[in-house]
């Protein structure tokens, strides 16, 4: 079983610890305030934005070009921004924690 952090805004700390699914899905699980992942995962839009902490950058890997052509228009991206829709949970991410940033 994975463990998944999201860290919202006001600095809640929301955790699933039987992750499964893309990072967009299972925040709108866990009602995760600041994801709406408005286009239902395929990649077209940028409402489900997180920021993957540091120290995970590695395992989670850079966006694809599709990903990052939309990270390009999203004001408040930077070099830890990902779509959570992009982003699979595996075994291999347990612990990982990402911060929601603000639509």
């Amino acid at each position: 079983m994975a463990k998944l952090t999201f860290v919202t805004e006001s600095g809640e700390e929301i955790t699933e610890n039987d992750a499964t699914g893309n990072l967009m899905e299972i925040a709108r699980q866990n009602d995760v305030d600041g994801i709406i992942g408005a286009c239902g995962g395929v990649c077209s839009c940028a409402t489900c934005h997180v920021r993957v902490k540091p120290e995970w950058m590695e395992r989670v890997g850079r966006p694809g070009e599709d990903e990052q052509d939309l990270l390009e228009l999203e004001d408040r991206a930077d070099e830890r921004s990902r779509l959570s829709c992009q982003i699979e949970m595996t075994e291999e991410l347990d612990g990982l924690v990402v911060e929601v940033t603000p639509l």
